[in-house]
């Protein structure tokens, strides 16, 4: 690890935050940072699941982790959580990482399903950054907020995550111009797919079956999808290093660098995209990922199977076993 990726010393450990750190990318960014020797809060919505990532970091670290029950839509909680964090351990560096992923066509979605992701995303992100930067301030630390190449342009079949992630990114841009002056960094972070584990926790809905399908075969894709490790350890570096943007993925990279150059071609190739992906049979209610089926067709369980091995391979090392409220992407 260069110089560059270390943070500040202190007597018992710097303190760090990371939101949706109950699973999935979440997870892996709080394990980079426990075995850095931060003291390691995370902060989700099932108590549970938290304590099985708590024990699973501390078994593998050695480093003090600690947990914290935190609705990030409710800004009193998130007050709350921040300031006990602060006062504490300190306060030198957060992640603003919660999420939700809702995997259908616009006609299988409404406002609800919007609002959701914007709520928890979105909002979920502001209150982070909120209550975090008046402390950070003071330590001239580190914030990170999670985007996603769904925010750098409209992604088919998952409008309600790309409009709260591009929302995500614009606020992680502003705070980086206006909270440089204070000494505090801001990294606006757009991974594009990564092998999390995150088709058991996402919503499918439409033909649920099909979704699901083509969703868990893409982001378990060599090539296409990154091992979520290894992204973890590139995010943590970029926050650490005070970067102001990283976009991960050779895909996301291609894609962002297409719809920066020719916006209008890039949304007419995404256009026929959509046009392969499963139309809205049933506008229905929409289902994890563990409850939505496998494909149908002999072909498309072959190809699932194959490309999702990776992905399915980290179910359990990213704490993404069992379904339940929906904390982290």
């Amino acid at each position: 690890m260069s110089n560059r990726s270390r943070l500040p010393r202190r007597a018992k450990g710097p303190g760090a935050l990371v939101t949706g750190g109950s699973r999935g990318l979440g997870l892996f960014m709080a394990r980079q940072l426990a075995e850095r020797g931060c003291i390691v809060t995370i902060a989700a919505r099932d108590a549970g699941e938290l304590e099985r990532a708590a024990t699973q970091l501390r078994e593998g670290t050695g480093a003090t982790v600690r947990t914290a029950v935190c609705d990030v839509r409710d800004r009193a909680a998130v007050r709350d959580l921040v300031r006990e964090v602060h006062q504490r351990d300190g306060l030198d560096l957060v992640i603003a990482n919660a999420g939700v992923i809702q995997v259908a066509p616009v006609e299988a979605v409404g406002a609800a399903e919007f609002g959701d992701a914007m709520d928890t995303m979105f909002y979920g992100a502001l209150h982070t950054s909120l209550e975090a930067l008046p402390y950070l301030k003071e330590t001239r630390g580190r914030l990170g907020l999670i985007g996603s190449v769904g925010g750098l342009l409209g992604v088919p079949h998952l409008l309600p995550y790309s409009c709260a992630k591009a929302a995500v990114g614009a606020l992680a841009e502003g705070l980086h111009a206006e909270a440089a002056a204070s000494g505090v960094s801001v990294t606006a972070v757009h991974p594009g797919l990564m092998r999390t584990g995150s088709h058991r926790q996402a919503e499918f809905g439409g033909d649920t079956a099909a979704e699901f399908g083509w969703f868990s075969t893409a982001a378990g894709t060599p090539l296409l999808s990154m091992d979520a490790e290894r992204a973890a350890r590139r995010i943590v570096d970029a926050v650490i290093q005070r970067r102001a943007r990283l976009v991960l993925t050779a895909p996301a990279k291609a894609a962002q660098l297409a719809h920066g150059v020719a916006p209008g071609l890039t949304t007419r190739l995404s256009g026929v995209a959509a046009r392969l992906l499963p139309s809205a049979s049933d506008p229905g209610t929409l289902r994890q990922g563990a409850e939505a089926g496998e494909p149908r067709n002999s072909i498309a369980k072959l190809v699932r199977a194959w490309g999702s091995a990776r992905n399915d391979r980290a179910v359990r090392r990213a704490n993404q076993q069992e379904p339940g409220p929906r904390t982290s992407s």
